[in-house]
């Protein structure tokens, strides 16, 4: 998954269309800073824009109690914020609370693990949904990355406190503390297997450890810059990492060895994600013959995510360059939806979407605020994005076909 920043309290919701023929293929792949204005693109999609609504962190909390209280906030884009307040006015014999709005705000709906709001003003309607349970203890600062094992059961994450920790899914419970990396853990992200993790620093340093014992059992060195995301090629025989210094690598777990810099930038690299490529989509050929320890290379591009508002993909395997997009600002992150749509998130609020086949001009750009757009995940029939905040929040949101909602926290 590779999340990043701090926790989450609720969701909101809101319409948006993307073509059904381009949803149509799907694939498993999926991937896990710096700003300024944005400016619109000419040509393909336009600006998808809503009136995000924000509702206290801690909401479920409050409004169990007799007259408590919790705020809420609907922002309009290129308009002033409206403000409000949710009032409990006492709890039902189901244990539910009766909740109502301040003028301006509706409560349509509302029950144990959730409350459906709208600002009829500004046409704006979000669920919120409540945390089932909070993990308070694992870390003693903000948390820059997190996954969760493909079988559910553990999670690792690491934080500005300068630990990276392993525990249990279920009820938070630490199992691992890994310890080796000098300075911040930028990523850590689990392999297929759920028993390893591999994890990237600013010590220019690839560590991948056994969740098991929480021994290191390989360290890849060769960036110069701090890395900044990772990847893991299907089984995870290889990783590609990208860094600071502008490269992009692609590495040999059994050997400890790098197999070759995919790209050279010249700008830092935000973000990478692997995906299997449609097969109308040309890679190119190797120049040279690729090495047996390249495993899973094949017919797969390399997405790149780059401070200098560049957005490039290769093939893997052949290295050679498939497409380069400018964008508004730098990009963060990015992820493949399947094996023609991508999509990529900048520092200035924007989520493109593209199409390989055609990446000359966006199929649309969602924004929702001019918040920085930080992690992209693949989900379903669409995708979690999550977004920081000018005023230190952190916002976590998903885009279906057909409706988005979004998931916020203080």
């Amino acid at each position: 998954m590779g999340w990043r920043r701090g926790p989450i309290a609720h969701f909101h919701w809101w319409s948006v269309g993307i073509d059904p023929a381009l949803r149509s293929r799907r694939s498993s792949f999926g991937g896990p800073t710096s700003g300024k204005e944005r400016k619109r693109r000419s040509g393909g999609g336009g600006v998808k824009m809503a009136a995000p609504l924000r509702i206290q962190s801690d909401w479920a909390q409050a409004l169990r109690k007799d007259e408590g209280e919790a705020w809420l906030s609907c922002h309009p884009p290129g308009k002033p914020t409206l403000y409000g307040s949710l009032t409990c006015q006492g709890i039902g014999l189901d244990g539910i609370p009766e909740v109502t709005a301040s003028e301006g705000f509706i409560v349509n709906e509302i029950n144990k693990k959730s409350i459906h709001i709208s600002c009829p003003k500004e046409t704006a309607s979000s669920k919120f949904l409540a945390p089932y349970t909070t993990f308070s203890r694992i870390h003693t600062k903000s948390i820059t990355c997190l996954d969760i094992s493909s079988g559910g059961g553990l999670g690792v994450s690491s934080s500005t406190d300068g630990s990276m920790k392993i525990w249990q899914a279920s009820n938070g419970e630490l199992r691992r503390v890994l310890e080796g990396h000098v300075f911040d853990v930028n990523c850590c992200r689990f392999f297929p297997s759920g028993l390893v993790v591999l994890s990237g620093g600013m010590d220019a340093q690839l560590k991948i450890w056994s969740a098991e014992d929480a021994s290191c059992v390989v360290t890849f060195k060769g960036h110069k810059g701090g890395i900044l995301d990772t990847a893991i090629v299907d089984r995870g025989r290889n990783v590609v990492s990208g860094s600071r210094d502008g490269t992009a690598r692609l590495w040999d777990c059994g050997r400890s060895a790098c197999l070759g810099v995919i790209a050279d930038c010249g700008s830092s690299i935000n973000g990478v994600a692997v995906g299997a490529a449609d097969n109308s989509i040309n890679l190119g050929s190797p120049e040279q013959m690729p090495s047996e320890r390249e495993v899973g290379t094949e017919l797969k591009m390399l997405l790149l995510a780059r401070e200098d508002k560049k957005l490039q993909c290769f093939g893997l395997q052949s290295r050679q360059p498939v497409f380069l997009f400018i964008g508004s600002d730098a990009f963060n992150c990015c992820t493949f939806l399947s094996g023609f749509l991508l999509l990529a998130g900048t520092q200035d609020g924007n989520i493109y979407q593209l199409d390989v086949r055609s990446p000359r001009a966006p199929v649309q750009v969602i924004h929702r605020s001019g918040a920085p757009v930080l992690s992209l995940l693949s989900f379903r029939d669409g995708f979690i994005a999550s977004q920081g905040s000018h005023m230190g929040e952190a916002d976590l949101y998903m885009l279906s076909g057909w409706s988005c909602a979004t998931l916020s926290a203080l």
